[in-house]
């Protein structure tokens, strides 16, 4: 009996120090909802429309480009795209965890920022 307690007792603070460990992971990056094509955040060489937004926007629904944030020197793949269609071309911050081999974000969160 006591063996089975113990048991249950380590099985228990393994997932609690897990459930810690996967709460650390959580980043906040800062930039601007692009598109894969203008990812750099200058639309000027593709201009699909008359704002940064719309050209975003115009890139992912015509030619399939993923939204993305750039901030200021990396770019990274978003995996909420439906919720960056919604901040295309605004600068956020984004809650998440980061995959860096794929240079992909997990998003938990994205909030419009001044």
């Amino acid at each position: 009996m006591k063996r089975v307690i113990l048991v249950a007792l380590f099985a228990i603070s393994g997932l609690v120090i897990a459930g810690f460990a996967a709460a650390a992971d959580k980043q906040k990056f800062t930039g601007v909802i692009a598109d894969g094509m203008c990812a750099d955040a200058d639309h000027s060489r593709m201009r699909m429309g008359p704002t940064d937004a719309e050209c975003a926007r115009a890139c992912n629904e015509e030619h399939g480009a993923p939204y993305v944030l750039y901030d200021g020197s990396k770019v990274y793949t978003l995996s909420d795209q439906k919720t960056a269609e919604k901040f295309a071309g605004a600068k956020v911050t984004i809650t998440g965890t980061l995959d860096a081999r794929k240079s992909t974000i997990q998003v938990d969160s994205i909030a419009q920022t001044k």
